[in-house]
């Protein structure tokens, strides 16, 4: 009886498949080396072709133009306008009324101007453009001595264009002149605070006196004088100090502006 039983399990386990015929009848047919050959064989032209687009990464990316449009030289001191095509022109002005004028074709971020070696970079950055040059003695030739075109230009919100702050200046005077004082404070304070940086300081600074009028006139001394704390330092000295303290250009423009905060400091205070 004993020799039946074992033999019976004799039998019965070698019915049973080991471990290792087991993995090799539960591998996938597909990858047997043959077919794992040919699979291989098959994807190698692609792969080769995939090979230039995988090792295209940022490292070796080209810069990319700045999108078309007008952007404003921080401080408001002058303008970019880029095409579509990459055609650009800038325009800004520096102390004294010194000047800068260039013009020229994006390529890849970057134009090479048509006299001279000078080179003028394009960065896009946070919505504004970074104007940069490569150090060349041509880039000056297209300056004033007290001019430079370096720097942030910024893409101005719809309310901060050129036109449309002239515009609001418009309606202010409008507004002020039928007494209106309420609604000409709406106008012209949202002008200040959201166009700080791309508005000139002769503009800021008519601006900043006619919104202390409407303020004045509204009963408001208060926020008068606070308006007009920035021009307050210059309407403390007297013409010849201005003259003194300012090139001759900008000193014939920004005396009017501080007479004027001299008047109506005069007026807020009583």
């Amino acid at each position: 009886m004993m020799l039946r039983h074992l033999d019976h399990l004799s039998s019965d386990t070698a019915k049973q498949p080991n471990a290792e015929a087991r993995e090799r009848d539960t591998l996938p047919r597909t990858f047997s080396k043959g077919s794992a050959r040919m699979t291989l064989h098959r994807l190698l032209p692609f792969v080769i072709m995939l090979l230039p687009l995988l090792s295209t990464g940022p490292a070796n990316a080209q810069p990319a133009n700045p999108p078309a449009g007008d952007y404003i030289y921080e401080g408001g001191a002058g303008s970019l306008r880029i095409k579509s095509d990459g055609h650009f022109d800038i325009s800004t002005i520096g102390a004294n009324a010194h000047s800068c004028a260039l013009e020229g074709t994006i390529v890849r971020g970057k134009a090479k101007l048509e006299h001279g070696d000078c080179v003028v970079s394009f960065s896009f950055k946070g919505g504004n453009v970074e104007v940069g040059n490569n150090g060349s003695q041509a880039c000056r030739e297209n300056c004033g001595m007290r001019a430079s075109f370096a720097g942030t230009y910024i893409k101005p919100t719809p309310a901060c264009t050129a036109k449309a702050v002239a515009t609001a200046r418009r309606t202010f005077k409008r507004q002020y002149d039928t007494k209106d004082y309420v609604a000409a404070q709406a106008t012209l304070a949202p002008v200040l605070g959201d166009c700080d940086k791309t508005i000139d300081w002769i503009t800021k600074g008519w601006i900043l006196n006619d919104l202390a009028l409407a303020q004045l006139r509204g009963g408001d001394r208060t926020a008068c004088l606070k308006t007009l704390q920035p021009l307050a330092e210059g309407a403390d000295k007297t013409d010849d100090g201005i003259k003194g303290s300012y090139p001759p250009a900008d000193a014939e423009v920004f005396l009017p502006v501080v007479r004027a905060a001299r008047t109506n400091l005069k007026l807020c205070r009583g």
